[in-house]
């Protein structure tokens, strides 16, 4: 089947052959544009690398040497980028069994828990932009300014508890229906 721009539509993908078509090369590629998407987000170039092919991996774990092995990066830049992304809270080290070594996995909810994070900032960024509104003069050119971001701020606070919980509405029916 396909869509009315002729690409194959992801639903008529049967799941056994999406389970088996990986294809290394196209991996590759995957993780390098969400590596630099990532890195034209805001995040640093190695930790974007390293985040996109734990997400790409088969398991979401990997370890150092591994990492190092499929992004042909050093030791150390490795070390670096997973320090920050566990920082982040985007990855966690594990302990491989009956080893000394680490591995780093990302989770199945990580971007459920990067928005919680976010919303946890939120609530800190209003309260210093209040602050600015005082420390300016609310009725100043610079307190409008900074009101309507406390509003923009607050309006997403309010609304972000009702959209986690419209996805996870979401996530069981899609898991209910496979």
């Amino acid at each position: 089947m396909t869509s009315p721009n002729h690409e194959r539509d992801e639903a008529a993908v049967p799941r056994d052959e999406a389970a088996v078509a990986r294809d290394e090369a196209a991996v590759a590629r995957f993780v390098e544009r969400l590596g630099a998407s990532l890195t034209e987000a805001g995040m640093a170039r190695m930790p974007a690398r390293v985040f996109a092919t734990l997400l790409a991996s088969e398991h979401g774990r990997l370890t150092a040497a591994e990492l190092a092995h499929r992004l042909h990066a050093s030791p150390a830049a490795i070390s670096g980028a997973v320090r920050a992304l566990v920082q982040l809270g985007l990855a966690g080290r594990e302990r491989q069994p009956g080893t000394r070594r680490d591995a780093y996995r990302v989770y199945e909810d990580v971007w459920q828990e990067a928005i919680l994070r976010r919303d946890q900032m939120l609530a800190r960024l209003v309260t210093m932009f209040r602050d600015g509104v005082v420390a300016v003069g609310g009725a100043s050119p610079a307190g409008a300014r900074l009101s309507e971001t406390v509003a923009f701020f607050e309006f997403m606070q309010a609304e972000m508890p009702l959209l986690m919980q419209r996805w996870k509405a979401h996530q069981a029916s899609r898991r209910a229906d496979r």
